[in-house]
């Protein structure tokens, strides 16, 4: 992701209003701390997130769960007006749709616990992925978070030296993510969709 110049020259920290006033109708954009990132949909970038979407809806569909992925919507924690996520994949839970706020109107989460998986394909700037982003998905209680680093963009403290391909499955344990770095044929044990038998490299690979 970069910073968006492109459409707007900031010259003080947007707000959530002024964000959907300038980006509501064009999903390439996301808010963080009232600045404006690209989020830089690349072919191989949509690739992958694509292939995580279709391993993702194949285990919602088989388990039965009342459960979709929403498809670039907005993620805004109700504890930060300056911010609005939006990730490359994301699993809500319908059932907790009732008490969102937005939800009637627009594609706007603001809840933890609407939202059962995310997974964010990193871009250039890598450091919103590793970094704001494990902070605040474990803040608002998301129970699985997946960093899938396909280009090798992060870095080396993320995904070591020398830098390869990794996929980080971060799983909340007593409010904080355990991350564990994945490469190769290793095999990603889910414990949002635990009979999911996918390897990092089927992952990482989607994307060329």
């Amino acid at each position: 992701m970069t910073l968006a110049t492109d459409r707007l020259i900031q010259q003080k920290p947007l707000s959530f209003g002024e964000f959907l006033a300038h980006y509501e109708g064009d999903n390439r954009y996301e808010l963080i701390d009232g600045e404006v990132f690209d989020l830089e949909p690349t072919g191989l970038h949509e690739e992958v997130a694509a292939f995580i979407t279709a391993k993702v809806c194949v285990q919602i569909d088989t388990i039965g769960l009342s459960w979709f992925v929403l498809q670039r919507g907005l993620l805004r924690p109700s504890n930060a007006s300056m911010t609005a996520f939006r990730p490359d994949v994301a699993v809500v839970d319908r059932d907790q749709l009732v008490k969102e706020p937005f939800w009637s109107e627009q594609s706007i989460l603001t809840l933890g616990n609407s939202i059962k998986f995310v997974a964010e394909v990193v871009s250039s700037n890598w450091q919103n992925d590793y970094a704001r982003k494990v902070e605040d998905y474990a803040a608002l209680g998301i129970p699985e978070y997946w960093i899938a680093d396909y280009a090798a963009l992060g870095g080396t403290r993320h995904i070591g030296k020398p830098k390869q391909p990794t996929l980080s499955v971060c799983t909340l344990v007593d409010g904080d993510y355990e991350i564990q770095q994945l490469r190769g044929s290793q095999t990603i044990a889910s414990p949002t969709f635990p009979e999911l038998r996918v390897t990092a490299e089927q992952v990482l690979k989607a994307g060329g």
